[in-house]
């Protein structure tokens, strides 16, 4: 095996030799032949293994195998996937790249009919990771890089009719891999499909214009062929010149009403279908607008993912998840890191998403560098980028979703990229220009960008007091546009915490156009153990050089699509109507945020509930509200009456929710939009019982304690007189409860810099010692009313820990109660991760009733998804299937709940004084923390149950800023309550 071609197109830093301009992506009625399928395939180990001869038509390839395409080799049992975040896989060295450079070589024959143009034949291939270069029947066409962009070769001088050799070489890494350093799995192939068409019509771009003062749309289309005629009926536009200008009252394309007109382009016979979207972006008196509207960016991040084809989708995938971003208030996608396949476009185009397209772009790996020979500041690079803004404009310029284009990620800043700025204002002046290394100073951007500003900055941003750039025009320049956060909210595992936080400032300053959540999917590649169990890899599974371990999983939704807690709670937090339930006014207010939608779209229903049962629901009659515009109704007097005759059945809890009215193309009739919920009366009836039942546990009737061989016994618990724990109540075997501040870190803890220190807070945690405390019984005294137990909670080899007080007693209901006092002592430097109680339990009381919040899991700064009610589930369905198995499952403000069999017959009733955490796992927090991935995790026989006063907030310090004070727990004096009853059957 030797090289039978000059590949020094490899290392060089060209974009590629022999392609054709680019040009929009359509589709027509001219002949087309499409490549996808097997195609034949040989993996080289570098160039110096690669297959004389293979690209000529009667090479005998009958012993190499076969390769689907569009696939990526890594995925097929070819090499390895490797995950880096920042740093490049092999040395950096531009434009030079390893010998050991794993090469792709691509065979497949084709039939071409009779009738096919040869003289018009085009090879076009929408996405080759990173080179390539392509051969017809022997003729080289030539080469190309830019991964996720497309290229094509006029082939009209190699192909035939009849039988056809297609043969591609694909090189794993090249000069452009230093241009494409985004944060994913490096993977290589022929990713996106491959097609012989005819060319016809070359290009053209729509240009759809809309005054909103008087309601009117300018329609012309520039073409590349002077004999082209355009009709759009609806406009009633027929066989007419594109070029126009054409005016006409029309509806404007929005993400609320994306309104689409069905056009056609004729050439020459050739018939190609539009889409056209009116609209118009400006930056005006610092907002963005569109259509004369300020709009409020509710967005994600998105990079393309599927778990077992990676960044290889098919329109189904696409769809799903624009569905399932419509379905959760999302508005908003930046396509994180580059342009994503044109049918999510036209997918967005036709659902109603705002869209930043991104550029093919990234070079982060130059920062531990200082930035030095980066391609953003080097002359060399200026083709190589300006070549991938205009194929990224070209191609997607037709698109009204696209409201900005940017330039690229995590690039630092350079002259190069002034130059793309510049390249693409003088193409399309209709779209903003994003950039977020250009923060400093903003002077080639429409938008101040930034990525991770904490609370406290994005407040002063709103307020236009941030710190100024040095170059007094350019702060000038960056005080009068608007702020968004391209990355916030970083969705890591048990997360992102703090997003009200953020919204709450997003909806104050008109300055802030909102935001883009870091990001839509955990990029965790399928797997199977040997016992069958599914589980999700990522960085370090596959025998990785470098890598960054779980950092990829990072999403708002499982590598399966499935929504996480934190995609529920950003939901909730971006409502575009707030409902607000004011109890004292017996008022609800209605509150619209939609920049151009009233709220008729919305069917108003209600519920009234007691202590988690309803009693009572309705539908509401409101007017519409106008956008931006609010309005306060009285609540459905069908609430009123029995309200008042449910005084005695515990907390009256009235839910106002908004639903679909309607069928829309994302959702259908009854989807919910938006909700509200609001506490009607306060303790009465089961509560004041409760109540008063807790004021027992320390009256005068309160049992006294028997101790006999060992044992003291309280009503009908018993504890071990030497340490004083509580080994049962009633016929439950009951180990615990005890003093637990220890939980599973999650992946905010893990990752991030925390403290002077700058080290992760699991690292300061463990250094601490925090998961290795040892408990110290100080005393037991037995009471006239109860038992006291006083201990000591501390580390090996620290000279800090906290003192522990339980008191229990039982009060005349037979309800067994515990107070538990914990004061620190010694210097702390470092906060709890929780503050409770932990207990197990027979491995047979696997389900769980509770009223409290729900039915998923929350905690101090992420509950907003979360409402109160009575939800039951099995323990297996509270927990959450983080890829990285963490702390999760966290039950929050729970009044009461019961831990019992399947039937619910038998088990332990826990009351909060007045409400406590519950979580409830199969396995210990041991066995949680130790375990690398969810198939590593086996139920042990116990049901681990923790009783929570409080806990750390969990932030999104794993790419963000540091938790707020309010959401940090520190050691400090606290006090609480929880009670427990057995559940006999009859109870």
């Amino acid at each position: 095996m030797s090289t039978d071609v000059d590949v020094t197109y490899v290392e060089s830093p060209a974009p590629g030799h022999g392609r054709l301009r680019p040009r929009a992506c359509f589709g027509s009625d001219v002949p087309a032949v499409d490549l996808d399928g097997d195609w034949r395939f040989r993996l080289a180990a570098g160039l110096g293994d690669l297959t004389a001869g293979f690209q000529e038509p009667g090479f005998q390839d009958i012993g190499w195998d076969e390769m689907p395409v569009p696939a990526f080799w890594q995925l097929n049992d070819y090499g390895k996937a490797a995950y880096l975040n920042i740093d490049y896989p092999f040395p950096v060295d531009p434009p030079r790249v390893p010998d050991a450079n794993p090469t792709g070589e691509y065979r497949r024959g084709f039939e071409l009919p009779a009738d096919f143009p040869l003289e018009r034949a085009v090879l076009r291939f929408e996405g080759v990771d990173s080179c390539f270069a392509v051969w017809v029947n022997g003729v080289l066409l030539g080469d190309g890089k830019g991964s996720r962009l497309p290229t094509e070769f006029d082939a009209s001088r190699a192909v035939r009719h009849g039988r056809n050799v297609v043969a591609v070489r694909v090189h794993q890494w090249s000069a452009g891999s230093y241009l494409e350093d985004q944060d994913m799995w490096w993977m290589s192939g022929i990713f996106r499909s491959v097609r012989l068409l005819a060319r016809g019509l070359e290009d053209y771009f729509v240009h759809a214009d809309y005054d909103h003062v008087t309601g009117t749309g300018t329609l012309s289309v520039e073409t590349t062929a002077p004999n082209a005629r355009l009709s759009v009926p609806e406009l009633g536009l027929a066989d007419v010149d594109p070029a126009g200008p054409y005016t006409a009252a029309v509806q404007p394309w929005s993400d609320e009403a994306p309104k689409l007109y069905e056009g056609e382009l004729v050439v020459d016979g050739e018939r190609v279908p539009l889409r056209i979207g009116f609209r118009r972006v400006l930056v005006e008196d610092g907002q963005i607008t569109v259509n004369g509207r300020p709009i409020l960016l509710r967005g994600v991040n998105r990079h393309e993912w599927h778990p077992r084809t990676g960044r290889t989708l098919d329109r189904e995938t696409m769809l799903a998840d624009v569905l399932l971003m419509k379905r959760h208030n999302v508005n908003a996608v930046r396509t994180s890191h580059y342009p994503p396949h044109p049918d999510f476009l036209a997918l967005c185009d036709e659902h109603g998403l705002w869209v930043i397209d991104e550029c093919d772009y990234e070079t982060h790996g130059f920062e531990s560098l200082g930035w030095a020979g980066n391609p953003s500041a080097e002359p060399v690079w200026r083709e190589a980028l300006l070549d991938r803004a205009a194929r990224m404009v070209e191609r997607d310029k037709n698109h009204p979703s696209i409201i900005m284009w940017s330039l690229g990620n995590e690039a630092g800043d350079g002259e190069n990229l002034a130059a793309m700025a510049a390249w693409i204002r003088g193409r399309d002046g209709s779209r903003l220009i994003h950039y977020e290394g250009a923060w400093r100073s903003c002077a080639y951007v429409d938008v101040y960008s930034r990525m991770y500003a904490g609370h406290e900055e994005v407040d002063e941003i709103g307020r236009r007091v941030e710190a100024a750039t040095e170059n007094p025009a350019d702060d000038a320049h960056r005080r009068a546009i608007p702020f968004i956060q391209c990355e916030y909210g970083h969705a890591m595992g048990n997360g992102p915490g703090g997003l009200r936080d953020y919204q709450d400032l997003f909806e104050k300053y008109p300055r802030l156009a909102g935001g883009f959540i870091w990001e839509w999917i955990d990029h965790g590649i399928e797997q199977t153990d040997e016992d069958g169990v599914t589980f999700y890899a990522y960085g370090g599974d596959f025998g990785e050089e470098l890598h960054d371990s779980n950092f990829v999983a990072d999403g708002l939704i499982f590598p399966d699509r499935t929504p996480s807690p934190g995609l529920l709670d950003f939901k909730k937090v971006v409502e575009p109507v707030h409902v607000t339930v004011a109890a004292d006014a017996r008022t609800l207010e209605i509150r619209n945020l939609h920049h151009s939608r009233d709220t008729g779209y919305l069917r108003w229903e209600w519920n009234l509930e007691a202590g988690g049962v309803e009693i009572a629901a309705g539908a509401l009659e409101i007017e519409p509200v106008a956008p931006g515009e609010s309005r306060t109704v009285a609540w459905p007097k069908e609430a009123v009456d029995p309200a008042a005759d449910a005084a005695g059945d515990g907390e009256l809890w009235l839910t106002v929710r908004g639903v679909l009215a309607a069928d829309e193309l994302w959702a259908e009739a009854g989807h919910e939009i938006a909700w509200g919920q609001g506490r009607i009366e306060a303790d009465a009836g089961a509560d004041a019982a409760a109540a008063a039942a807790r004021q027992a546990a320390t009256s005068a009737a309160a049992r006294t304690p028997e101790v006999a061989d060992g044992v003291i016994r309280l009503g009908d618990a018993t504890f071990d007189a030497q340490t004083g724990v509580l080994r049962s109540i009633g016929g439950i075997d009951v180990e615990g409860p005890r003093l637990d501040i220890w939980r599973a870190p999650i992946d905010n803890e893990v990752w991030g810099e925390h403290g002077p220190r700058h080290e992760p807070l699991n690292s300061r945690w463990h250094g601490a010692g925090l998961h290795r405390m040892h408990h110290k019984t100080l005393g037991v005294s037995v009471a006239e009313n109860g038992l006291e137990v006083r201990t000591r909670l501390a580390a090996a080899a620290v000279g800090f820990g906290l003192d522990v007080l339980y008191r229990w007693a039982t009060d005349e209901a037979g309800v067994l109660w515990l107070d538990v006092v914990v004061d620190p002592y010694g210097a702390w430097t470092v906060p709890l991760p929780r503050l409770g109680v932990a207990l197990t339990l027979p491995g047979e009381y696997d389900h769980v009733e509770w009223f409290g919040l729900g039915p998923g899991e929350a905690y101090r700064d992420a509950a907003n998804g979360t409402r109160v009610g009575r939800y039951r589930a099995s323990v297996a369905e509270l927990q959450t299937p983080y890829v990285r198995p963490q702390e999760n499952g966290n039950r929050h403000d729970v009044r009461w709940a019961r831990i019992t069999d399947a039937a619910g017959d038998r088990g332990l009733s826990v009351l909060g004084a007045p409400v406590v955490d519950v979580s409830v796992k199969p396995w210990s927090t041991r066995e949680l923390e130790a375990a690398k991935h969810r198939n590593e995790l086996r139920p042990d026989g116990r049901i681990h149950v923790h009783l929570d006063h409080a806990h750390q907030g969990v932030g999104s310090a794993a790419c963000g800023p540091l938790l707020p004070e309010k959401d940090t727990l520190h050691a400090a004096h606290a006090e609480f309550r929880i009670g427990f009853a057995e559940i006999d059957g009859e109870s």
